[in-house]
């Protein structure tokens, strides 16, 4: 009998009888609920696994917890393992301008030669850490410290500042204008050299000393560099450091630069002070040569301020176009500088800060600097920062006239002690050697102007 037969036969007989096949109905609900039932008890019994199997999944288990505290342990003790250092190295204060410096000691700078030297953080040679400062004493500077640290390890209480923090060591002050200058041109350079980029905020040493300002004028060349005023950051509690997301050291001022980048640094401050005070850089409203006597009141002032200016008066007036005017820096706002440099080809003043206006003058012009009686043999190398100033600035500086007379001294005066007496001295004259030097820087100025060779800031700002 085939298998097709016997299905043939199976439903004709159910077919049939109907009680037949409300019984094989039944029964295969039943068993159907029978099965549902005892699948559901199956899953209520615990699952029996051999010993062996359950054992290594009892330790395997065990060592896998641990290894997220070991990570939370790991962090706690790199942040606990962070080490604060002095800002002022006193090991180091008898030459604290050499090398690695007295301020930030263990740490060495990046340099490309003739370019400026500088620490950035976190970089390839801090390993990836981060600058963190501490400390917020004003007069000792070895009681503010300093400390590279993980960017997920920062030590306990720290706060993190976001963006580009630009960090300042100056060992003069940031209230002269020249030595602020100095301070800040170096950040400059590394801005023009980074895609013109601008920091967030300042934190200024002088000594690893805080300092929370700049003098008026420096305050408004960065404003006018950056396009933003700077902000200046206060620590609020010697025990809370400060992490900065990225932050650039400078310690050596302009030092290490050449002077192609310090010419670079100068033509960009000269054109954004001008753009800053809406002072056009065309020739049309400019004399073809202007001549300024910036004149001081106090410690290095002319005594005779009118014999001098009629001396000058009357070279000026021989040289066709030349016109002169006599300011006092104290007595101009910012922009009224700018504006008195822009017209300036000759710049005529006594050795002083206000000297620093001649970075915003026309490229080769030209300066003529005096000074007191005993200056050259006491005053050191320092006396020299603006004829250094006006190479840096692409301009021409004419040399100096030192008054040999003036108040005397009763210590030999090759004796430093003398400088105390010298170093305020006023400023005399000499008709015949002004005459005769003023007519020479006149006339080199009036071959180079007519020669072209004065460059004039035409073109747009780098930055």
């Amino acid at each position: 009998m085939t298998r097709r037969s016997v299905s043939w036969r199976l439903i004709t007989c159910l077919s049939s009888s109907p009680k037949l096949s409300l019984n094989v109905l039944c029964l295969v609900v039943t068993v159907f609920v029978l099965l549902q039932i005892w699948s559901f008890h199956i899953t209520l019994q615990p699952i029996l696994l051999p010993p062996s199997l359950l054992t290594y999944l009892n330790n395997h288990q065990q060592q896998q917890q641990p290894e997220v505290s070991h990570n939370d342990c790991l962090m706690e003790k790199l942040r606990e393992s962070v080490t604060f250092l002095p800002l002022k190295d006193l090991r180091y204060s008898n030459k604290p301008l050499e090398g690695h410096t007295w301020f930030m000691s263990s740490l060495y700078d990046n340099q490309t030669k003739g370019e400026v030297q500088y620490q950035e953080f976190p970089s390839e040679s801090s390993k990836g850490k981060l600058l963190c400062l501490k400390g917020f004493d004003k007069h000792d500077g070895s009681w503010n410290y300093y400390a590279l640290a993980w960017p997920q390890a920062l030590p306990v209480n720290a706060s993190l500042k976001k963006g580009l923090t630009f960090v300042s060591y100056n060992h003069y002050d940031y209230g002269n204008m020249w030595h602020g200058l100095s301070a800040m041109v170096p950040f400059v350079a590394w801005s023009l050299r980074n895609q013109c980029e601008r920091p967030q905020r300042w934190v200024l040493y002088h000594w690893g000393e805080l300092r929370f300002n700049m003098g008026n004028w420096l305050n408004e060349i960065i404003t006018a560099t950056y396009s933003q005023e700077p902000e200046f950051v206060r620590f609020g509690d010697e025990n809370t450091p400060v992490c900065f997301e990225k932050a650039v050291v400078m310690r050596h001022n302009e030092g290490g630069m050449s002077r192609e980048r310090r010419i670079e640094v100068f033509d960009l401050i000269r054109c954004k002070a001008r753009n800053y005070c809406n002072i056009s850089s065309s020739n049309t409203s400019k004399p073809r040569i202007g001549m300024t006597l910036l004149m001081r009141t106090g410690p290095r002032s002319f005594k005779n301020v009118s014999a001098v200016t009629n001396v000058f008066k009357r070279e000026c007036k021989r040289v066709e176009g030349c016109e002169l005017k006599v300011a006092y820096s104290n007595n101009l706002t910012f922009c009224e500088q700018v504006e008195l440099m822009r017209n300036t080809d000759v710049l005529v003043s006594p050795h002083g800060a206000q000297l620093t206006n001649l970075v915003l003058m026309d490229r080769n012009s030209s300066v003529m600097e005096f000074y007191p009686k005993g200056w050259l043999k006491l005053a050191g190398v320092g006396q020299f920062v603006y004829q250094w100033g006006a190479n840096w600035s692409g301009m021409k500086h004419e040399g100096a006239w030192r008054d040999p007379f003036g108040e005397t001294c009763q210590f030999p005066d090759t004796d430093r002690r003398c400088m105390s007496v010298y170093k305020n001295g006023k400023i005399g004259y000499n008709e015949t050697y002004f005459g005769d030097w003023a007519r020479s820087v006149l006339g080199k100025f009036r071959v180079r102007n007519m020669e072209e060779v004065v460059e004039r800031n035409h073109d747009g700002c780098r930055c």
